[in-house]
C-alpha cells in the first residue's frame, strides 16, 4: 500500500520556525520519523513539501490511482483554501489533515480549518505522531 504524505507552507523550516510552538526537530526530522514508521509498517510514505497552492492541488490530484490514502498538513492554507478543499472532494482518495500544534488553542483564525470538512478527519496537537496517527488509521482501515 502507498501513502502521500503532503505537507504545506513553511513546513520545510520546522527547528527554526517558531521552536516554542513546533519544537526544534527539523523537516528532515519529520520525514524521517514518517518514512521509519511506514518501512516497519510494510507501507510506502512518499512525502512532499511545498509551499505553494498549485503544487499541492496538483499533488492530491494526481494522486488518484497511485495511493490508497493522503495525510495532510496543509498549513496556513488551512484557514482559507477553499481550492485545496474543492481538491481533496475531487478525488477518490481519503484524507486526514494532520496539524503539528493544536491549532485550537492557538490564535482565533487557526481554530477554525476549511479543509478539515472534505477529509474523514484531523489530527491537532501530537506533533510528529500525529503523521504516525493517519498513517496508521489508513493502515488498520485498508487491512480490514
Amino acid at each position: 500500500m502507498k501513502y502521500l504524505v503532503i505537507n504545506g507552507p513553511n513546513l520545510n523550516l520546522l527547528g527554526a520556525r517558531e521552536p516554542d510552538v513546533y519544537g526544534t526537530q527539523t523537516y528532515s526530522d519529520l520525514v524521517g520519523y514518517i518514512s521509519s514508521y511506514a518501512e516497519r509498517s510494510k507501507v510506502q510514505a512518499d512525502i512532499v513539501q511545498h509551499n505553494g497552492e498549485e503544487k499541492i492541488i496538483d499533488a492530491i490530484h494526481s494522486s488518484v490511482g497511485i495511493y490508497s490514502g493522503i495525510v495532510i498538513n496543509p498549513g496556513a492554507f488551512t484557514h482559507y483554501s477553499y481550492a485545496i478543499h474543492d481538491a481533496i472532494k475531487s478525488v477518490p482518495v481519503g484524507a486526514i489533515e494532520v496539524h503539528l500544534s493544536n491549532i485550537s488553542a492557538r490564535e482565533e483564525f487557526r481554530a477554525r480549518s476549511v479543509t478539515a470538512p472534505a477529509c474523514i478527519g484531523q489530527i491537532s496537537g501530537l506533533g510528529f505522531y500525529g503523521y504516525i496517527a493517519a498513517l496508521g488509521y489508513f493502515i488498520m482501515e485498508g487491512s480490514s
